[in-house]
């Protein structure tokens, strides 16, 4: 009985010399700072309510919860993750006339390439839209998915944006692309929604958004595959205009449900109709009008007739100021996470 209780005696003892009394250090320990989803957002109104908005909606025990796989979040792209003044796809399209040129001397006396060489910026004045959409079609198609991608990568390594003269992944709005990781790291699929053709988006859409080339939605034109050699080719004939009320038709097509998160800008009014679209999801949504109200660090450029802050206004999106809302405007070296 004796050993028995010697034992016992022994084993609290051992117990007490392992454990000991807290340390004066582990009772004051401090706790870790929270750490901000979005340093180049000044604090706001609109900053808090992206934040509220989203830890509402991933809370399990809130009456907004959002299951993940319903959690689908849309951005356009032009003027929306990065700048529109140009567009980046007309700088792609004069880009490609100058190659195509090189390889068919004969296409200089042919339109639209004549109007690019000798910068006749009247033949798209006169032509609008169908002028620069033939433009688009004679540079964008006839040729394989593997070769237009090479092009389309050659671009951009070698590409200078005309404002500041700067590569193109500098001109990738960096409160954008936090917002972008903040709701992926919240289980959001990110999707970009644009007027831009899908295959010039999706060459570019991972290494600048961390966004994958399933996830890119986008003006589209008609395939044909080949089966001499097995490869698909884009022929000139549009098959989606991916903008305005194109742009639920190709979400509906290319995701299948609404998004809970869209954003868009003000600029042409093409942003709209997506907007609506989120907004009659069966979730607690949330929409966003990006506002180009920036002329120092951007630009400053308005609808005339103010439709997008209009419907913005009629709604109760939110509008974000450039000028108010963001504390850095421009990303000066993009990574994909």
């Amino acid at each position: 009985m004796k050993t028995v209780q010697r034992l016992c005696f022994s084993f609290l003892l051992l117990m007490l010399l392992c454990c000991g009394e807290p340390s004066k250090k582990d009772a004051t320990q401090t706790p870790a700072p929270v750490v901000d989803p979005l340093p180049s957002w000044n604090d706001g109104v609109l900053k808090r309510s992206i934040i509220t908005y989203v830890e509402k909606v991933t809370d399990s025990l809130s009456a907004d919860f959002i299951p993940v796989h319903d959690r689908i979040a849309t951005f356009d792209n032009d003027g929306t993750l990065w700048a529109e003044r140009p567009y980046v796809q007309e700088l792609f399209a004069f880009y490609r006339v100058e190659e195509m040129v090189k390889q068919k001397p004969e296409l200089k006396s042919k339109q639209p390439f004549k109007a690019v060489i000798e910068k006749d910026k009247s033949y798209f004045a006169k032509g609008g839209e169908k002028a620069l959409l033939q433009l688009v079609a004679v540079t964008h198609t006839g040729i394989t998915e593997d070769e237009f991608e090479l092009s389309v990568k050659h671009f951009f390594t070698t590409a200078k944006y005309p404002r500041g003269n700067v590569p193109i992944k500098n001109i990738t709005y960096q409160p954008q692309l936090e917002l972008l990781n903040y709701l992926r790291n919240n289980n959001f699929k990110t999707f970009i929604c644009t007027g831009g053709t899908i295959e010039f988006v999706r060459g570019i859409s991972r290494e600048l958004y961390g966004i994958p080339k399933d996830q890119v939605v986008g003006t589209t034109f008609k395939y044909k595959f080949v089966p001499g050699n097995g490869t698909v080719i884009r022929e000139p004939t549009l098959d989606l205009f991916n903008d305005k009320e194109g742009k639920p038709v190709g979400i509906q097509e290319h995701i299948g449900q609404r998004p809970v998160f869209a954003c868009g800008n003000e600029g042409g009014g093409g942003d709209i109709a997506m907007l609506q679209y989120c907004q009659g999801s069966k979730y607690t949504s949330f929409q966003m009008i990006i506002n180009h109200d920036d002329s120092t660090r951007e630009f400053f450029y308005q609808e005339k007739d103010s439709a997008s802050l209009k419907a913005a206004m009629k709604n109760k999106w939110n509008v974000v100021s450039m000028k108010n809302d963001w504390e850095t405007v421009f990303a000066t070296e993009t990574k994909a996470p």
